[in-house]
C-alpha cells in the first residue's frame, strides 16, 4: 500500500504553464492506474476542469464566522478595534460609529475576547466552495477550490480542499501563482514541489523568489523549464550554480499553446510525453522515498 503524499506544482509567477503541467501529470498517472487525486488550489481562477469530462460529485461550502457589533450594547471603548490586527473594525468613537469590515476579518476571535460588554456576536460569512468531480475515464477525482468574488483571501478554501480531499496515494496540488499566502498554504501541505518556470528574465527572477521560500520552509523541490528556446540560458546557469534538479525542459511550441487554449491534454497529441510525466514522478519517489511503502 502506498504512503499518502502530495506533490505541489507551483510557479513564482502566472502564465508559466503550471496548470498545463499539473493536469497532464495527473492524467498520465491516472491512466497508469495510480491512486491519484488532482486539487486545483488556484481558488481565484480555477480552470483545471476544462481539460477533463467531469461529472459533479459533491459540493461543500466554506464559511467563517465574522463578528457583528450590537451598537445598543457597545460603549465605544475601542478595545475590539485595538485588538484587531487585521484592521477589520472601523471605529469613530466620538461619533459612536463602529462597524466590522467582513472581507478583512480573519475570524481570529480577538475582538470577542476584548469586548467586556457582550456586544459582539458571530454571524456566518460565506467564503467560497469546494467542488468535487469524477473525471470520466479516470479512477481519480478532481477537486476545485473556488472563492467567492470580493473575498479577501482564499487561504481557508484552499486548506479545506486539501485537508478533506487528499488521497491514500498521490495528490497533485495545482498551486496559485506567486509566493504570497495562497502559495505558501498550498506548498505547506506538500512533501515535494515542482516549480515551473520559463527561460526569460522575469521567469528567472520569480523562480528565485519561489526557491528562497521553499528553502526557508525546508521543502524539497525541482524545476521544469517551459518554453525552452525563448529568452536566454540564464535559468540553466542558475540551476547549475544552485545545484537544483532540472526535471524536464519543455520546448517552445505554438501547438502546445493552441491545445491548452482549446482545453485539450498535451499528452494526447504528443506520443511519449505521458512517460515524461511518469518518469518525473518515479524520480521524486526514488530520490526522496515519498510515496513508497
Amino acid at each position: 500500500m502506498q504512503t499518502p503524499f502530495r506533490i505541489a506544482v507551483a510557479s513564482g509567477k502566472g502564465g508559466t504553464g503550471k496548470t498545463l503541467f499539473s493536469s497532464n501529470m495527473y492524467a498520465s498517472l491516472a491512466r497508469q492506474g495510480k491512486d491519484v487525486a488532482f486539487i486545483d488550489c488556484d481558488a481565484e481562477e480555477p480552470n483545471a476542469g476544462i481539460f477533463f469530462e467531469t461529472e459533479f460529485f459533491r459540493h461543500e461550502q466554506v464559511t467563517q464566522e465574522v463578528p457583528v457589533i450590537d451598537t445598543e450594547k457597545c460603549t465605544f471603548c475601542n478595545q475590539c478595534h485595538d485588538a484587531c490586527r487585521y484592521h477589520a473594525i472601523f471605529s469613530l468613537p466620538d461619533s459612536q460609529i463602529i462597524q466590522v469590515i467582513d472581507d478583512l476579518c480573519h475570524d481570529c476571535g480577538a475582538c470577542y475576547y476584548a469586548c467586556r460588554f457582550d456586544a459582539i456576536k458571530p454571524k456566518v460569512f460565506p467564503l467560497g466552495d469546494v467542488n468535487t468531480y469524477h473525471c470520466k475515464g479516470y479512477d481519480g477525482k478532481l477537486v476545485e477550490a473556488r472563492m467567492h468574488a470580493g473575498v479577501y483571501s482564499p487561504v481557508k478554501i484552499i486548506d479545506r480542499a486539501i485537508q478533506n480531499n487528499s488521497m491514500s496515494g498521490l495528490t497533485i496540488l495545482d498551486s496559485p501563482p506567486g509566493t504570497s499566502c495562497p502559495f505558501i498554504h498550498t506548498v505547506a501541505h506538500s512533501e515535494y514541489v515542482i516549480l515551473i518556470t520559463e527561460s526569460t528574465p522575469f521567469g528567472v527572477n520569480d523562480l528565485k523568489q519561489a526557491v528562497e521560500v521553499l528553502k526557508e520552509m525546508n521543502i524539497p523541490f525541482g524545476v521544469v523549464v517551459n518554453r525552452v528556446g525563448l529568452g536566454n540560458d540564464e535559468v540553466f546557469r542558475y540551476l547549475k550554480k544552485e545545484k537544483i534538479d532540472l526535471l524536464w525542459q519543455i520546448p517552445f511550441d505554438k501547438r502546445i499553446a493552441r491545445l491548452y487554449s482549446e482545453g485539450k491534454l498535451v499528452i494526447d497529441a504528443y506520443p511519449g510525453w505521458d512517460q515524461e510525466f511518469i518518469s518525473i514522478y518515479e524520480f521524486i519517489v526514488g530520490k526522496y522515498g515519498i510515496g513508497s511503502n
